[in-house]
């Protein structure tokens, strides 16, 4: 949805309440989560970030928690709109953000959760997008501890324009996704940090 005024909560909520049963955008649901594993699906964009958000048991809950909050989309120009609460597979959210002028409504619905413990600690989720997103595939947001105790941010996604708007100015919107994918990890390391404290 991309709209000229702030969509009021209201909005929001009737919005993705509209947005439950909708499809996919796209196919090979889940290909994110081994996604340097498996083969990019043809005409897809791959970006993975990985960035350290400190060591020890404090830092990895302290992680785990930004996750179940969206920390992530805690960056200044974002919100992530999430009825439902944490991410939990079959949730329906939505990212809003304001870019050029307009304000863009971003459905996702998350596909999977990760929680595993060996042999190294991984906690996170994958979300795929719905019709009316601007963009069409997944994006995995996912906390790791190593072995050695150290805690890191690992995002992943691959993408496509889909929205007119998006595909006539691919390159400046492949600068948004590199700037999203730049301030959620400092936002979770601002977190990650002060919950430290």
């Amino acid at each position: 949805m991309i709209s000229l005024r702030k969509p009021s909560p209201q909005c929001i909520a009737e919005y993705l309440e509209q947005q439950r049963d909708q499809p996919f955008s796209y196919d090979f649901h889940r290909a994110s989560r081994d996604l340097l594993q498996s083969p990019l699906p043809g005409g897809f964009v791959l970006d993975h970030m990985r960035v350290s958000l400190g060591r020890g048991n404090r830092a990895w809950l302290a992680a785990q928690a930004a996750i179940r909050n969206w920390v992530m989309f805690r960056n200044g120009w974002t919100a992530l709109h999430s009825p439902l609460g944490p991410p939990k597979n079959g949730n329906v959210v939505a990212m809003l953000v304001w870019i050029a002028g307009l304000w863009w409504l971003n459905p996702s619905r998350v596909l999977y959760e990760i929680e595993e413990t060996e042999p190294i600690r991984r906690f996170g989720f994958g979300y795929g997008t719905l019709h009316d997103h601007a963009e069409r595939g997944e994006e995995r947001f996912l906390v790791e501890q190593d072995v050695e105790g150290e805690v890191w941010y690992d995002l992943g996604s691959f993408s496509q324009p889909r929205n007119p708007l998006v595909r006539l100015f691919r390159p400046w919107a492949r600068r948004i996704q590199h700037r999203f994918a730049r301030d959620s990890a400092a936002a979770m390391q601002r977190y990650v940090a002060q919950s430290a404290e």
